[in-house]
């Protein structure tokens, strides 16, 4: 499984840093930030790849909550949490809520890149 994520974002650095840590050999941990090769095999363009955190697993590409949900299925330390968060309502509040934070998290990363 390879997980696609945004290197060049503090936070999302360190709580992936936090899943690297867990040591699970089955996953590849790719930095999208200006990775044309990820665009490539995501079929994802900067943008949408810098906005979201992505798996990729059995060619399936999944995007932001939904890809957190593939991933803690393969860690055992957080298995029980995508569990949780997998159920029906729960992951509609918890998709909300992930996309709000992405959203502004994707708003922060993009105001440095431009001159005011």
């Amino acid at each position: 499984m390879k997980i696609f994520f945004n290197n060049s974002c503090s936070i999302c650095r360190s709580e992936i840093n936090v899943y690297k840590k867990q040591g699970i050999k089955r996953l590849e941990w790719i930095d999208i930030t200006n990775n044309k090769k990820a665009e490539k095999e995501t079929k994802k363009n900067d943008k949408d790849l810098l906005r979201r955190l992505h798996v990729k697993s059995n060619d399936k590409i999944y995007s932001g909550a939904e890809a957190f949900i593939v991933l803690w299925g393969q860690m055992p330390k957080f298995r029980l949490l995508g569990k949780i968060l997998s159920l029906p309502i729960i992951f509609h509040i918890f998709a909300l809520s992930y996309e709000f934070v992405a959203f502004f998290l994707y708003l922060k990363k993009i105001g440095r890149a431009h001159v005011w």
